[in-house]
């Protein structure tokens, strides 16, 4: 007579028939994109939390369910996580912006609507304006972390507004190229908006999107703008 091996069905378990029960299947492992992925946004989350000099690689690691080993594998230090947080959170919206205005076929409001809409969007509202608090309020103890943050980003970010001061004046749109040579009149909302909610967002929560419209309308008026 033959054994219950016979009849073993090699997903249920031991046997085949109604009411066997179900080997438990393996959990899909995780790529390293995945991983890496899951790793930054519990390093984000905690430098939100406790700031960068108070984080520690061991809460990152417990917030992304990973041992401490394992994070090593894809990050040397904190300095390496905040500068990948940078890569995935800061440079695709730089990158995004710079192709717009490369193909944006309208007038320079439009753009800058267009612009503003994405600054507030993927930074100003969500996780990554951390980022910017975090440069704001650590930047001075960090002078090598804010160099990195000034070429990633800062730089980036005063060259995108040079071109479209640029394009405006080649439109004849605006007649001024003092937001060429002090683009930091620019960004100045996006920096104070930053800096109030952080401070003042339990009791005064400052609509960032209404700021930036009324910033959009005075450096226009101050830039010269007319209609074309």
């Amino acid at each position: 007579m033959q054994g219950a091996e016979d009849g073993a069905d090699p997903e249920h378990g031991a046997a085949g028939g109604e009411g066997a029960p179900h080997r438990r299947r393996r959990a899909r492992p995780k790529d390293k994109g995945e991983r890496r992925r899951e790793i930054l946004a519990a390093a984000l989350a905690v430098f939100a939390a406790r700031g960068f000099a108070g984080s520690r690689l061991e809460d990152v690691a417990r917030r992304a369910g990973v041992a401490k080993g394992t994070l090593y594998l894809y990050f040397a230090d904190k300095e390496a996580l905040f500068r990948g947080l940078i890569e995935d959170n800061i440079s695709p919206v730089l990158e995004d912006a710079d192709g717009l205005i490369a193909l944006f076929p309208g007038t320079t409001r439009e753009l800058l609507d267009l612009l503003m809409e994405l600054l507030a969007q993927r930074i100003l509202e969500g996780p990554a304006q951390a980022l910017v608090r975090l440069m704001i309020a650590e930047g001075p103890r960090f002078p090598e972390l804010a160099a990195y943050y000034h070429r990633a980003v800062v730089t980036r970010g005063i060259a995108l507004i040079r071109l479209v001061v640029e394009r405006g004046l080649s439109r004849g749109e605006i007649t001024s190229d003092l937001a060429a040579r002090f683009p930091q009149l620019v960004i100045a909302p996006a920096i104070v908006a930053v800096v109030w909610n952080s401070m003042f967002g339990a009791t005064d929560p400052l609509d960032v999107r209404q700021l930036l419209a009324a910033h959009r309308d005075l450096l226009l008026r101050g830039l010269g703008w007319r209609e074309t």
